[in-house]
């Protein structure tokens, strides 16, 4: 029998959402759905779905030509009465509005370019197949997203860390204690390969036990977009994955959680959430100034392994970055010591 992944259930739970989602949009969206499936992701497709949904609610609840309609009123010739103007104040629509579901709902600058992708991609679906004449998508400007400086640990920050996670119970007691101790090669080993790798909270919660291999010291993960990758550790990873397989002997899972490489106290696959708030916790013990997520550990990693190489093809492999040029942005800008040196290193006259 074949073994059903996390990502397998997950895809299916997308699948199921998205069809459910379909029932309230307008009828014609389900070709432009049909028309991605095969270039986009089951999560893509989902949070597009939920991203067009908030647009046509933007449109009944602001434009009185629809005001007496329903969403599953619109037909696609209605795309070609929405102008430039109305993308302008959808923007403006979407940094703060009401959700039915989740009330005040703001957005920043990556949230508003996110969901402007969504609906430029469903308009250039339909003027692309010719069933719409206009596209005011393309007239108006994109969101600009301003680079924020990359927050990560420095390296005697990354040994305190994993020093307290061993360590931390010495200062704890009773249940506190029996916690700690239960979960502590766990944490351990989930934060070490983190850090030692770079790979992704999802991708770190996503891995089966199967997906080890002790023999070349590689982990199987799922990239964004669904492609394979091996991606390889060091002796500090295998040192803590073995450590905690030998706990993970002594814990039944409950039915369907049987693969999961880490387990919650629930003994259930971890989710990304339980993760985050992992890492915050132990990140909380260790510095006040930086927020800590599992996507700091992620380019502490990518910062490290360029300094140690100098190869940002290597670091864009590694990490799974499609675009090198998004690797390099990010992992190599000169630090302010490259900047003095580089003072020093030209000189204009001989002594």
């Amino acid at each position: 029998m074949k073994r059903v992944t996390y990502h397998d259930q997950n895809d299916l739970k997308n699948t199921v959402r998205l069809r459910e989602m379909l029932q309230e949009l307008p009828p014609f969206a389900a070709d432009y759905f049909r028309g991605i499936l095969g270039s986009t992701s089951t999560r893509t497709r989902l949070s597009y779905a939920y991203d067009i949904r908030i647009f046509f609610r933007f449109l009944l609840e602001r434009n009185p030509i629809y005001k007496n309609k329903t969403m599953r009123d619109f037909r696609v010739d209605d795309l070609d009465r929405v102008t430039a103007l109305d993308i302008e104040e959808y923007i403006e629509y979407l940094r703060v509005y009401e959700d039915e579901e989740k009330g005040i709902i703001t957005n920043g600058e990556r949230g508003l370019k996110r969901k402007m992708s969504a609906i430029r991609s469903f308009y250039a679906y339909y003027f692309r197949h010719e069933m719409i004449k206009t596209n005011p998508t393309v007239l108006v400007d994109m969101p600009k997203i301003h680079e924020k400086a990359i927050i990560r640990l420095d390296t005697d920050e990354v040994a305190a860390l994993l020093d307290y996670i061993e360590h931390a119970g010495d200062t704890l007691t009773g249940q506190a204690k029996v916690f700690y101790n239960k979960t502590k090669e766990r944490d351990l080993a989930m934060i070490t390969l983190l850090l030692g790798t770079g790979i992704r909270v999802s991708e770190c919660v996503g891995l089966d036990v199967e997906d080890i291999d002790f023999r070349n010291n590689g982990i199987r993960v799922i990239r964004k977009g669904g492609a394979e990758a091996i991606v390889y550790f060091g002796e500090e990873v295998e040192k803590a994955l073995k450590n905690y397989l030998e706990v993970r002997k002594g814990i039944t899972p409950v039915a369907g959680h049987e693969h999961a490489l880490f387990y919650s106290a629930q003994r259930k696959r971890m989710g990304v959430r339980a993760v985050e708030n992992l890492v915050e916790k132990y990140a909380s013990q260790i510095t006040t100034v930086k927020k800590i997520t599992p996507h700091k550990l992620r380019s502490t990693y990518g910062t490290a392994l360029y300094h140690e190489t100098g190869d940002i093809y290597l670091v864009a492999d590694v990490l799974g970055h499609k675009d090198v040029n998004t690797t390099r942005r990010h992992y190599a800008a000169m630090d302010e010591n490259s900047r003095r040196r580089a003072a020093k290193a030209v000189r204009l006259r001989e002594e």
